[in-house]
């Protein structure tokens, strides 16, 4: 099959559910503005079943090799958390753009080492997070920087979904090397990133943390109270434990509730907005509906991320926006192992928790996590 000249040459590292599952999906969509040339997996049947399956002309089992002889201008790293800081660093140094999986990294200083191995213009590595990205969300934020809203004061940030036993029997699920850490960074920071994105920078975090119900290193619930820069208050929940799935976010302002509930994903028709009391211009009302009917996806964010690149500016999601709720997160673990609150400040070189999520204590990390179990009453 002919490519067209200006098409941006991509390759897949990771062969596994998120690739044939939403990458390779999103990369099909957007037709002749990209090419995929290559697919890599440690596992040869793997990556075989991908290849014919999505008609990628080159398999490899080596990334390096991959990178040499295929000498891509995009590489999508869809591996395991604990294997993207060698991939995007190997591929920003042979001058590819890179779009990695979430979360970024295991840790705030894998990130940071990342960002060094970036060029003036790109190559920039960028991240996962897709909710950004639909009609609704880009409204909403676009509302806020307008101050149309009225200020923001209480939001509510829940990721409430359910994973048995099974889903931790994959090795490095739920483990401090593996993933870095539980819902708080496997699953909730999509909805936390999406937070921050609509209402800015955090300025203080307070977090309870547990596991209480499945067999991990990690956390399988966190909980957090966060004050924002604005002012604004905030609740967060993730859970791993709760039989009626959901991802919720309502932001309260003075004068607006807005609220979106999904699961995976979500359409304009997921959000709802409703006015203060003493809100009463239809005219006005009608300005926050959304225009356009663009759901979150992996291919709205993949078409913003080609867009950066043709304009050689950084996409969004990366450097310090990609960073952003990766810092929270931190800050969340720091709070729940320490007791203590954490202000923002607190969460960079020189602090355990930049190092890692677990602050490098994993006894400590255990004791606190398992504490529920033992706890009397």
């Amino acid at each position: 099959m002919t490519q067209p000249p200006s098409a941006i040459r991509a390759v897949v590292v990771g062969a596994g559910a998120i690739a044939t599952g939403s990458h390779l999906p999103a990369l099909a969509a957007v037709g002749d503005r990209v090419a995929v040339e290559a697919i890599v997996d440690v596992d040869a049947e793997r990556v075989e079943k991908a290849a014919t399956a999505w008609g990628i002309p080159r398999q490899y089992r080596d990334l390096h090799r991959m990178l040499d002889e295929v000498a891509p201008d995009l590489v999508v790293v869809c591996t395991p958390p604990t294997a993207h800081r060698d991939a995007v660093i190997a591929s920003l140094d042979k001058g590819a753009w890179v779009w990695c999986e979430k979360p970024p990294t295991l840790s705030l200083a894998e990130f940071d080492e990342v960002v060094g191995h970036e060029g003036d213009g790109g190559p920039y590595a960028a991240y996962v997070f897709q909710h950004r990205f639909g009609s609704a969300a880009r409204h909403l934020r676009a509302l806020v920087g307008e101050g149309a809203l009225g200020a923001p004061r209480v939001a509510i940030c829940n990721t409430l979904w359910y994973r048995d036993a099974g889903y931790f029997a994959v090795p490095w699920r739920g483990t401090w090397a593996g993933e870095g850490g539980g819902p708080t960074m496997g699953h909730g920071i999509h909805q936390m990133d999406l937070l921050l994105h609509v209402l800015g920078d955090w300025s203080r975090v307070q977090a309870l943390m547990a596991t209480s119900a499945r067999v991990t290193e990690t956390e399988d619930v966190s909980l957090a109270t966060v004050a924002l820069v604005s002012g604004a208050v905030v609740s967060i929940t993730n859970s791993l434990l709760s039989p009626r799935e959901t991802s919720y976010l309502r932001f309260d302002f003075d004068d607006a509730t807005v609220e979106v509930e999904h699961l995976y994903g979500y359409d304009n028709s997921h959000w709802r907005w409703t006015p203060a009391p003493h809100v009463t211009d239809a005219a006005r009302i009608a300005s926050w509906a959304p225009p356009g009917a663009v759901g979150s996806s992996h291919r709205a964010q993949l078409e913003s991320l080609l867009d950066s690149m043709e304009k050689r500016e950084r996409p969004v999601a990366s450097g310090a926006d990609g960073r952003r709720v990766l810092q929270l997160a931190a800050g969340m673990y720091r709070s729940a192992f320490t007791g203590e609150p954490v202000l923002r400040s607190d969460v960079g070189p020189g602090d355990p928790f930049y190092a890692t999520m677990s602050g490098g204590d994993l006894e400590r990390a255990r004791r606190v996590l398992t504490r529920t179990r033992t706890a009397p009453g």
